[in-house]
């Protein structure tokens, strides 16, 4: 039988929460791409993940057998006040022995094609400073750099600068005069829609 293709789907906090700490663990203890001190446990990752999607996607790959996790992908609020409510910031995620192989440009194009269709507008990405590799995706994906934090992180005996690059999830003019459409914040109801399915297999194609 040939063997099974990657695949994306909705994370489960029962069944994925181990995993995910265990991807996102090395950037908190010997990166500063992360500017958490202590990596999260499984059950605190849990939490965030339920938390999370109760308003958001948290998208996972795994290898198309259930098992083994590619990387991880998810949106949340951008800022508290009302007025931001259309933006979102945006973090992805990839396996230490799966990189260059396509999982965080797959991720992320199921992810703005989920966001594009709860009616999201913008999505922000904060990258700690130097990293050539998150910045490349970032940009090849339509991302552009709109500022710097100097010197905002310390961590590892340093500061640490901060770059925002910002990504127009629909188009200008659909943000003119009249008031755009409240963002669909249910992810039960957005997982209902007839469109749910093909977004969010639209970054299928990029597995390599």
């Amino acid at each position: 039988m040939p063997a099974p293709s990657p695949r994306i789907r909705s994370a489960d906090a029962a069944r994925d929460a181990v995993a995910i700490a265990a991807i996102y663990a090395p950037n908190v203890t010997a990166s500063a791409i992360s500017f958490e001190e202590t990596p999260p446990t499984a059950a605190e990752m849990s939490e965030r993940i339920v938390r999370t999607t109760a308003r958001y996607p948290w998208l996972v790959a795994d290898t198309g057998e259930g098992t083994d996790l590619l990387g991880y992908v998810y949106a949340v609020q951008h800022q508290e006040r009302a007025s931001y409510r259309w933006a979102v910031n945006v973090t992805v995620y990839i396996a230490a022995d799966q990189r260059r192989r396509g999982v965080g440009r797959a991720l992320y194009a199921s992810l703005f094609a989920l966001l594009r269709l709860a009616g999201f507008h913008q999505a922000c990405g904060g990258i700690t400073q130097p990293n050539a590799g998150s910045v490349g995706l970032h940009e090849s994906l339509g991302f552009r750099l709109v500022g710097i934090y100097p010197r905002i992180g310390y961590k590892f005996g340093q500061w640490h600068d901060v770059g925002w690059w910002q990504l127009e999830l629909q188009p200008a003019d659909s943000a003119a005069a009249s008031p755009p459409a409240e963002p669909l914040f249910d992810q039960e109801i957005l997982r209902a829609h007839p469109g749910y399915l093909a977004a969010l297999n639209a970054g299928l194609p990029f597995f390599k």
